[in-house]
């Protein structure tokens, strides 16, 4: 798993710059929405919804914009709620695959606003399954404070995880870890952490690329970058994941 949380670390700087123009409202709205109409509008019997308000909450999200979502999801609110989750899969420049998830009130539209962002970046928008097979899900549990490492490696295992891995940076200077574990999994393992005093920070889906694309040119590592900007832009667009890895040296003249 090392070598992921690079990109995730850029992905946190990026999404508390969200939260701040207001971007990642209307993603959380819409993930709340879907989690109530599947699962119904109450978070103790619904994990994934009881997720999604976690992450709102993280995100200073009103908690009227939360019962009015959930709201939405279960039918509540006439004519608003109606949207079904897509999965996008494409190519970037340089040759990286790309997995885009979408929560989308109208299809066409997602698909056009893709393909506009890949093109105008180097890359194009693939087939369903020309990528997808590079990628597995898993359940995420990320953790923040200081981590004595043996006692989650015992922690984590006994709670089903298949792995962890630590983090100089979490959230704000705030050192952490990444507990990763298969996906029907994750509400025992997190429930588990939580029960051994571990401060969770979130509990999340990622899909995570079996190998990835080392990325030294700084060139190359910006155009991607950029293309991730573009396609994270799209109001559909709830998650952008790509197989690739920014070097250290990369990283560094970027930002």
């Amino acid at each position: 798993m090392a070598g992921h949380s690079k990109w995730a670390n850029i992905k946190r700087q990026k999404a508390r710059v969200d939260v701040v123009r207001g971007k990642v409202f209307a993603k959380i709205s819409r993930e709340i929405i879907v989690a109530a109409k599947q699962g119904g509008g109450d978070p103790d019997g619904n994990f994934q919804l009881r997720t999604a308000i976690d992450k709102a909450k993280a995100a200073s999200f009103p908690n009227e914009n939360i019962d009015r979502a959930i709201a939405k999801g279960c039918g509540q609110l006439e004519g608003e709620g109606d949207f079904e989750a897509i999965r996008y899969e494409g190519y970037g420049p340089g040759g990286v695959a790309v997995l885009i998830e979408a929560l989308t009130d109208n299809r066409n539209r997602a698909a056009a606003d893709l393909r506009s962002a890949f093109n105008k970046n180097g890359g194009n928008l693939g087939e369903t399954g020309c990528v997808g097979w590079m990628f597995d899900q898993k359940g995420v549990i990320a953790i923040t404070g200081e981590i004595e490492e043996e006692a989650l490696l015992e922690d984590a295992l006994e709670a089903g995880a298949e792995s962890y891995e630590l983090l100089e940076e979490i959230d704000e200077d705030t050192p952490g870890a990444e507990v990763f574990c298969d996906v029907a999994d994750l509400e025992s393992v997190s429930s588990a952490l939580k029960e051994k005093d571990y401060d969770i920070r979130e509990v999340d889906l990622r899909w995570i690329p079996a190998n990835n694309v080392k990325v030294e040119d700084p060139d190359l590592a910006g155009a991607l970058i950029k293309m991730m900007d573009a396609l994270e832009d799209s109001d559909d667009v709830q998650s952008v994941t790509a197989n690739f890895d920014l070097t250290e040296a990369a990283i560094v003249q970027l930002t």
